[in-house]
Parts: structure tokens; sequence; C-alpha cells
């Protein structure tokens, strides 16, 4: 794969991909949409890849939208708006339904769009210099194609202080919300994000997926006959799967289990 605004490289089993627009802090343009959208279609069809870390280049994680693309975008036709808007929210789509888990590394400032990215990765890390804004509505705008998965990550009460006050707030405000899993020293970021990822790597690749699956389905459904009738027919079928059943084996002759050496 070759990309004019991203960086992907593989190593083992984690893939890591990288916004690279440091000149603009990594804001989206329509090339970096698409690309960002390839790039984590690709990687989650990839049955090399079973982990991967989402980062930006430079002193930033992401700014949001391009100020020249907005520029663009304002003197669009309203179907033109429209596609442009689909795209966008798309890639969020692509990201946050991706089969292999997605951590996010936060190592600057993350803005509008930028909070999207945070919010669509599984797991997020961020360095306790970072700052978060979701800053739509000091421009006019609304923060629509993101909020389904800020208000997932969030909760609707620190979303709605948030996505209408535009206001900037710190890592540690992050974590508190819930949008930040774990904050970190600067220093110690690139550390634990490997830490992590090894430990997902270390997983059943099929688990894992099927595991994302199941949180994406039952968050927020009601705990009824369908839903319990469900559940158990999952775990029956990964009980029955080969690397279920190669797990279970494992844990029992108290050895590794093969896809940790593959």
């Amino acid at each position: 794969m070759e990309f004019s605004t991203l960086t992907v490289t593989t190593a083992g089993h984690i893939a890591t991909v990288s916004l690279n627009r440091p000149e603009v802090r990594n804001a989206f343009n329509e090339t970096l949409i698409a690309e960002l959208t390839g790039a984590f279609r690709a990687l989650g069809d990839s049955p090399q890849v079973r982990v991967i870390v989402l980062t930006g280049a430079g002193l930033a994680f992401c700014a949001g939208a391009d100020l020249n693309w907005m520029r663009r975008m304002a003197g669009y036709a309203p179907d033109e708006n429209r596609a442009d808007a689909l795209t966008l929210a798309q890639m969020m789509h692509t990201i946050w339904s991706c089969p292999r888990p997605v951590i996010a590394r936060v190592q600057g400032d993350a803005y509008a769009g930028g909070v999207g990215l945070v919010a669509v990765a599984d797991i997020v890390i961020a360095a306790d210099t970072a700052n978060f804004s979701i800053s739509e509505t000091r421009l006019g705008l609304i923060p629509a194609t993101i909020s389904p998965y800020v208000i997932r990550a969030m909760g609707e009460q620190a979303a709605r202080r948030y996505c209408l006050s535009a206001e900037r707030f710190s890592a540690a405000q992050a974590a508190h919300s819930g949008l930040v899993h774990e904050v970190v020293p600067a220093a110690a970021l690139d550390a634990r994000v490997a830490e992590l990822a090894a430990t997902l790597a270390a997983n059943s690749p099929e688990a894992m997926r099927a595991c994302k699956q199941l949180i994406q389905d039952v968050a927020g459904v009601p705990i009824d006959t369908d839903l319990i009738t469900d559940t158990a027919n999952r775990i029956a079928e990964i009980r029955g799967s080969a690397e279920g059943r190669e797990g279970i084996s494992a844990f029992l002759e108290k050895r590794q289990p093969a896809w940790r050496n593959a």
C-alpha cells in the first residue's frame, strides 16, 4: 500500500497507521479520508494483522478539518456537500467497525474530527500533555458525523457539555469522561502502547474479532429473551471453533496456544 498522507508500517502482528501531515497538524482533507478508509479496510482484512495502532506524526494527533478543504466545501452544491460529508462518516464507521482492535496513541492535541478518531478506537492511551476540543460550534458547525461515537465514548451528559461549549479540555478530563482509557507521561507513551499492543496480539485473533462485534451488538440493547439466546449462541459457536478448542486445550495442557507462534 502506498499513501501520500499516511505512514503505514507492520511489525509482527501489529500495524501502525500514522497520520502524516504534520505541517497542518494532521488535519483531514479528502485524500486523508480516502486513504484512512482504504488502509483500515485492508488491514482489517489482513490475516497477518492482529492489532492496529492509530497515531499522528509531529506535535498534534489530529486538528480536525483542513482549512483549505473547508473552503472548498463552502462552495459545494448541496448534493456535493452531502456526498463529501458521507465519505467522512463512512471513514469513521470503517475504523469503528474494523475487525481488529484499534489502539489510539494520542501523542498530541485532538480537535473536532480528531476527537472522532479517538472515539472510534477501542482503546485510547493519551500523553498527559494532549488537549482535546470538540470545536465545531465555534465555527458555526455541529459535530454530526462523529457524534454517534463521541456520545458512546463520553456518555450523553459529558457530550452535551463539550459539544456545546467547544471548550478545550485536558487529557485528565478526557479520561474522567471516558473518552480516554489511560493517561501517561509523554515519555512513557510509546512503551505503554507497545505493551498493550503486545498483550492484544497474544490473544486469539478470532476471539477478539467476535468479542469486538459482541460489544458493539450488545451495548444498549435490552436484556431480554432474544439477547440471552443470542449471547448463548455466540459462546456456543466460539467454543466449537478451531481457536476456541485450541485455546481450551492449551490451557488444560499448560502450553502456549498455537496462534502465539503463528
